[in-house]
């Protein structure tokens, strides 16, 4: 099933490869589309047969008789969700840009194909270069996403800042699986979990693939690439940096530290607190002062990625659970706040400066109550999955010290600044003289933008749909052997 997963998208590109765009329009489209629904509803019947109380990985497929190559793919209850929400966002992505594209559509979608292909590929596999391998090559469709349908003529500055940043940290991560292969003679995940390395061994590596995974999350001052990157792609390229791409970083750091160096990781874990909230309280303070206001909406991403990593290193299991589920709900949230302000909003007016916005609740009242439902959610209301993750995460990093909880927690306060400043600023008042006539949501950015709030509160109400699938997981990857 791991494997159909794989392929199928990589079948709908190729369907689409031949197809004439001028002759095929719609048709393209609905290929792309109905390609990455199959996908979703596979995904759906595999989290329906997944056994929550296996410690082992399910829906294991193994190719030895390649000869480049150790192909081994399972899922746990880690990779489980960031499948999931891979499968989730692929179609809400192909639909964001349904309308807005000139020219090249059929290659801007096959390219969202293979990424998703590329993305689930990295949470499944279960060897360590192939782990590298996928992990790098996500860049490349996305490069050329952003370099060629990006929004402005320094869309090409932006795409080579993505791919040049997050491929110089990668480096680091080749040459220790490098010199992991060269001494355990294996990158598979089964026999690493098995090896003893040294402590002095595991102290090198962790920086070497903290440093590549830093970069990706992103950390100050590895971050300069991500508010760029955001403010020039296109809507869907948005939506996958935000709702995905962050999620890289997270689960190599559980699938790779927190897992094969273990003494490390609690080593280095005041570094990377330190870090986190080096990165919570600048990125925050930095949101408040865009006046772009994709710009903003990507500086908050890196804000609550800081309030991920806390959790993580935070060496407990509601730390650890209340990350991915901050994860999971930031892959919600986030997308749909970029659809609003970048779709919505850019749309219409062709800006992105929010000192020309005023008092769009007139013209637009179905846009200002999703917009209010996104930002209460983003800036962790109650009942949400975001405060759920919040609160799980700040409560597992409080229990081991009270000083870098409380100074995570303030990350609350300041996202209620800017949350609340934007929503204020862009929704109230008098309607701004800069505008022209405005027309509320189309049925299409209605429908994604209630695909992608909902779940996000649903989650939150229930969050146990999530955590009874994390508990074997997480519990298993702390105290014992994979």
């Amino acid at each position: 099933m791991l494997m159909a997963l794989l392929l199928i998208p990589i079948i709908g590109s190729i369907i689409l490869f031949p197809l004439n765009e001028e002759l095929h329009a719609t048709r393209i489209k609905q290929i792309a589309l109905i390609t990455s629904l199959i996908n979703f509803i596979l995904s759906i019947i595999l989290w329906g047969e997944f056994d929550s109380s296996s410690l082992q990985f399910q829906f294991v497929q193994e190719f030895n008789n390649l000869d480049f190559c150790h192909f081994h793919i399972g899922i746990d209850g880690i990779s489980l969700y960031f499948v999931l929400l891979t499968t989730f966002i692929t179609p809400i992505c192909l639909v964001a840009n349904w309308d807005n594209l000139k020219s090249g559509y059929k290659y801007f979608f096959i390219a969202f194909l293979l990424m998703e292909t590329l993305l689930i590929a990295v949470f499944v596999v279960l060897d360590l270069m192939l782990f590298y391998i996928f992990f790098e090559a996500v860049l490349i469709p996305m490069f050329l996403v952003v370099g060629i349908w990006g929004g402005s003529i320094t869309r090409i500055r932006a795409s080579f800042l993505l791919f040049l940043y997050t491929l110089a940290g990668s480096l680091f991560m080749l040459l220790a699986i490098m010199v992991i292969y060269y001494n355990v003679g294996s990158t598979d995940f089964s026999i690493l979990s098995l090896s003893d390395i040294s402590f002095e061994s595991q102290k090198i590596l962790w920086l070497a693939f903290f440093l590549s995974f830093a970069v990706k999350t992103p950390l100050v001052p590895f971050h300069m690439w991500l508010p760029r990157a955001h403010a020039e792609a296109p809507l869907a390229g948005s939506i996958l940096l935000a709702g995905l791409f962050l999620k890289l970083a997270t689960y190599g750091y559980l699938r790779v530290l927190i897992n094969f160096m273990p003494d490390a990781t609690s080593y280095f874990s005041p570094l990377v607190q330190t870090i986190a909230i080096v990165t919570l309280v600048y990125s925050s303070l930095a949101t408040i002062r865009q006046v772009d206001f994709k710009a903003l909406v990507a500086y908050s991403s890196i804000a609550h990625m800081a309030i991920v990593i806390l959790g993580l290193f935070s060496n407990t299991v509601v730390g650890i659970e209340g990350a991915i589920a901050l994860s999971i709900a930031h892959g919600f949230i986030s997308p749909a706040m970029f659809t609003l302000v970048g779709g919505v909003l850019y749309d219409q007016f062709h800006t992105r400066i929010i000192r020309y916005y005023r008092g769009l609740t007139v013209y637009m009242p179905v846009f200002a109550l999703l917009f209010f439902l996104a930002t209460i959610a983003n800036m962790g209301i109650p009942l949400s999955l975001n405060w759920a993750g919040e609160f799980m995460a700040l409560a597992g990093v409080f229990q081991r010290s009270p000083i870098i909880g409380f100074l995570g927690a303030s990350g609350i306060v300041l996202s209620a600044c800017y949350s609340i400043f934007l929503f204020n600023r862009l929704s109230f008042g008098a309607y701004s003289q800069y505008l022209g006539k405005a027309k509320d949501v189309s049925r299409r950015e209605f429908m994604i933008l209630i695909t992608l709030i909902a779940p996000a509160f649903i989650l939150g109400i229930f969050p146990n749909i999530i955590l009874n699938d994390l508990h074997v997981a997480v519990t298993a990857l702390l105290y014992t052997s994979v």
